[in-house]
């Protein structure tokens, strides 16, 4: 998950194998010797500058390839220069909704030269904020921080260094500092809007982490549809999860056992949902003819269950560009006023919702 890898340092080795034998790192004046030209032209390259003429830039680089350079990030940061990698720390990488964010941040960069160091915090916020302090004392030019934890532990250091960072899909921070996300809020009431008008009354909710701003956004847009539409909420149908399949099927187990049961469940994210679907056919349920099924972020797989999932489409892959287009701007001028950047949701109806029963059947 890097860039082209067209980025160099100011000082260069050969990978060599360890050996007393081994021959000396090869320094840039090597590189320069070897290229036929001088020292300033290879640093000028090494750190992309556009005042070279094409044929010696592309002298530079084939020498650089031929002898099998690789970059020396910490020298071209002593150098005061950048070094042309951005970190990225989340809680893990194997949902499809991070890999689709994950995928625009790295498009996103590459085309702007820039590689990307990535951090897994395995959900332990003292890990997180032990990888974001090293990131910050010189291992990235900036940072990007996807569903952080723990912000409490580290934000106020990066706003004292005015290092460059941007929240992903994160809310609820008093001054937290630039981010994007999407409208949960808002997403979240139209998904529930859309039940209530098909006839559902009875909607059991899956909250996601609560301890994340866009799982308690998801949380009040459902609340607040309900009340809209004249319902009295009733708590025994809302169960917290967490965003992951397991927590998701067992709560709907808990929902389904409610007398008399939901006619819908709404999960706050399409991983939750999944599990919902396979609570719903372990007890026999058909959906959507006894059950319907709502979602959460639309990721690639949603299209493909069986039936295809009801939801609401997060801009994932947007999210991830536009927070690494803002996270470059910054690294260019680190005192620029923080934006909040929300990008729109957009309800996509499939087929795993449908009248209940018992609206039909009138």
């Amino acid at each position: 998950m890097t860039g082209d890898g067209r980025n160099a340092s100011v000082a260069c080795k050969r990978l060599q194998p360890d050996s007393p034998h081994a021959p000396r790192p090869v320094t840039i004046v090597d590189v320069a010797r070897d290229a036929g030209v001088s020292y300033a032209t290879v640093s000028r390259v090494i750190n992309n500058k556009n005042s070279i003429l094409p044929d010696k830039r592309a002298r530079v680089l084939a020498s650089m390839q031929r002898l099998g350079y690789v970059p020396n990030l910490h020298a071209r940061k002593l150098a005061g220069g950048r070094s042309h990698v951005v970190g990225l720390v989340l809680h893990d990488v194997w949902s499809s909704y991070v890999l689709e964010i994950l995928r625009g941040i790295d498009e996103e960069l590459a085309a702007s030269q820039y590689d990307l160091m990535l951090y897994t915090s395995r959900q332990r916020p003292s890990t997180e904020s032990q990888y974001v302090a090293a990131l910050a004392q010189g291992l990235a030019d900036g940072l990007l921080l996807l569903l952080p934890r723990g912000l409490e532990t580290y934000l106020p250091r990066l706003h004292q260094q005015h290092f460059p960072f941007v929240l992903i899909d994160h809310e609820g921070i008093e001054g937290g500092g630039p981010s994007v996300g999407a409208t949960n809020y808002q997403g979240a009431y139209d998904a529930t809007r859309y039940l209530l008008q098909l006839g559902h009354r009875r909607i059991g909710f899956i909250t996601g982490n609560l301890a994340l701003g866009a799982a308690r956004d998801r949380l009040e847009g459902y609340r607040a549809a309900v009340v809209d539409h004249g319902l009295d909420l009733d708590p025994g149908f809302i169960q917290e999860g967490d965003f992951f399949r397991p927590l998701g099927y067992a709560r709907a187990q808990q929902l389904l056992s409610r007398e008399p049961r939901p006619t819908a469940i709404f999960a706050s994210n399409d991983v939750s949902a999944v599990g919902v679907l396979e609570a719903a056919r372990e007890r026999g349920l058909q959906v959507p003819g006894d059950l319907s099924i709502m979602g959460f972020d639309d990721i690639p797989q949603a299209t493909y269950l069986h039936p295809p999932l009801t939801t609401v489409r997060q801009p994932l892959e947007e999210m991830g560009r536009v927070a690494a287009r803002l996270l470059l701007a910054r690294i260019r001028n680190p005192r620029h006023a923080p934006e909040r950047i929300e990008l729109p949701t957009e309800l996509v109806v499939r087929a795993s919702c449908a009248v209940p029963k018992e609206v039909s059947h009138r």
